[in-house]
C-alpha cells in the first residue's frame, strides 16, 4: 500500500468530512445537523472534523461552496449578446436554480435555506456578505458594460440581484409564488430605467501611492471567475479584507488590469462564504456570457496569505486595504488605507498600467 503525505492524507479527510457533511446537512438541515454523526458517516474522530474546520457554520459554508465551484459549466459558452439578452439570461439561470413548489424538499433545496439565517445570525458574517454582494454586482455590471459600453451598469446589477435574492427567499417561503418568466423581463427592462450610476473621477478618501522596488515573485492562485489556475503578472494587485472586498473597482475604473486578492482575519468560516459568493454568480454568468467578453480581471480568495504576502502583506484583517503596481516583475508603486486601489492604479512609477 501506498503511504500518503501528511497533505495528501489531510486532505483525504477534508473531502471525506466534505461529503458525510453534505449528507447529513440535507437529510436534517444545518441546525439539527450533528458534528458527530458528520465524524461518524466520514469513519474519522470528532477531532478530526474539527481539525479541518473550526465550527459547525464554517463547515456549512465549505459544502455550500465546493458544491457551487463544482456545478457543471456549460459546454458551449453563449455567443457575445447585448445587454438586455445577458441580463435575461442570468436571470433565467438564476431561476430555474430555484424549487418548485413540488420539489421544496428536494436534497438541494434543504442545503440552502439555512444560508441566510446563519449569515444573519451575527455582525462577523453580515458584514463580510454585504461587501460580497457587492462585489457579485460588480461582476455583473462589469459583464453588462462590455456588452453595452459607455455607462457605468453596477446599479442595475444590484436592482437585479436585489430581485433574484428576493425571489429566492419567496420561493423558500412561499413556493409557487409569481410567475418566472415575468422576473426575467423585469430584470431585463432594468437597463432601460436610466438608473443614475456616477462614477467619481477619483475616490472621497484616497491615500498617497509611493514608489516601490521589490520583485514580485508570486505563488500560483485560483482565479474565481475560471476556476483555473493561473500566476499573477503585470497590472495593479489588491490586497482586500472583507471589509473592503468591493474596493478593487477603483483600480478597474482607473483602466488597470486588475487581480483582487481577498483576504480575511478569519479563514476557516469567511473564506468559503466568500467562495461560495463568487461560485453562485459565476453559475449563472457562465449561462449568460462567455468569459472572453468580461472584464480582463482575476479574483482570488487567498485563505492563507501567500498571495498577500508576496504582495508585502505579512498580516491580515478584514479591513486591509493595499495595492500594488506590477510591471516587469518588479512592483512599481505601493498604496496603503482608503484610496490605495485608485493611488496604485495611477500613482507614480516608470509607467501607468493600461488595458480593461
Amino acid at each position: 500500500m501506498v503511504r500518503l503525505s501528511r497533505a495528501e492524507t489531510q486532505e483525504r479527510n477534508r473531502a471525506k468530512v466534505l461529503t458525510a457533511a453534505r449528507d447529513e446537512f440535507a437529510r436534517r438541515g444545518f441546525r439539527e445537523a450533528k458534528i458527530d454523526v458528520i465524524a461518524e458517516r466520514a469513519e474519522l474522530t470528532r477531532g478530526a472534523v474539527y481539525s479541518n474546520f473550526p465550527g459547525k457554520r464554517a463547515l456549512y459554508f465549505a459544502v455550500l461552496a465546493d458544491l457551487a465551484e463544482r456545478a457543471p459549466r456549460p459546454a458551449t459558452p453563449p455567443p457575445d449578446p447585448a445587454a438586455a439578452d445577458v441580463l435575461a439570461a442570468f436571470a433565467r439561470a438564476w431561476i430555474a436554480r430555484l424549487p418548485l413548489a413540488t420539489d421544496t424538499d428536494s436534497e438541494d433545496a434543504r442545503l440552502a435555506r439555512d444560508l441566510l439565517p446563519e449569515v444573519l445570525a451575527d455582525e462577523h458574517t453580515r458584514r463580510p456578505f454585504a461587501q460580497l454582494m457587492r462585489v457579485d454586482a460588480i461582476l455583473l455590471g462589469l459583464a453588462l458594460e462590455r456588452a453595452r459600453p459607455g455607462r457605468r451598469l453596477v446599479r442595475v446589477a444590484e436592482a437585479a440581484l436585489t430581485t433574484l435574492h428576493g425571489a429566492s427567499q419567496l420561493a423558500a417561503a412561499a413556493p409557487g409564488f409569481g410567475e418566472p418568466f415575468h422576473l426575467v423581463t423585469a430584470c431585463a427592462a432594468l437597463l432601460d430605467l436610466g438608473l443614475s450610476d456616477d462614477w467619481p473621477a477619483e475616490p472621497a478618501i484616497t491615500t498617497q501611492a509611493r514608489p516601490d522596488g521589490q520583485p514580485w515573485d508570486p505563488p500560483a492562485a485560483t482565479d474565481l471567475l475560471t476556476g483555473e489556475p493561473f500566476r499573477p503578472g503585470d497590472g495593479v494587485v489588491t490586497v482586500l479584507g472583507l471589509h473592503r472586498a468591493a474596493a478593487f473597482e477603483e483600480a478597474v475604473r482607473a483602466g488597470a488590469d486588475v487581480t483582487a486578492v481577498l483576504v480575511t482575519s478569519d479563514p476557516g468560516e469567511l473564506a468559503p462564504l466568500a467562495r461560495l459568493a463568487v461560485a453562485d454568480l459565476r453559475g449563472c454568468l457562465d449561462q449568460a456570457i462567455a468569459p472572453p467578453a468580461r472584464p480582463r480581471l482575476r479574483l482570488v480568495c487567498d485563505a492563507g496569505g501567500e498571495l498577500a504576502a508576496a504582495a508585502g502583506v505579512t498580516a491580515v484583517s478584514d479591513a486591509t486595504e493595499t495595492a500594488v503596481r506590477v510591471e516587469d516583475g518588479r512592483i512599481v508603486v505601493r498604496a496603503e488605507g482608503f484610496g490605495a486601489c485608485h493611488a496604485a492604479a495611477v500613482g507614480p512609477g516608470p509607467s501607468r498600467s493600461s488595458g480593461s
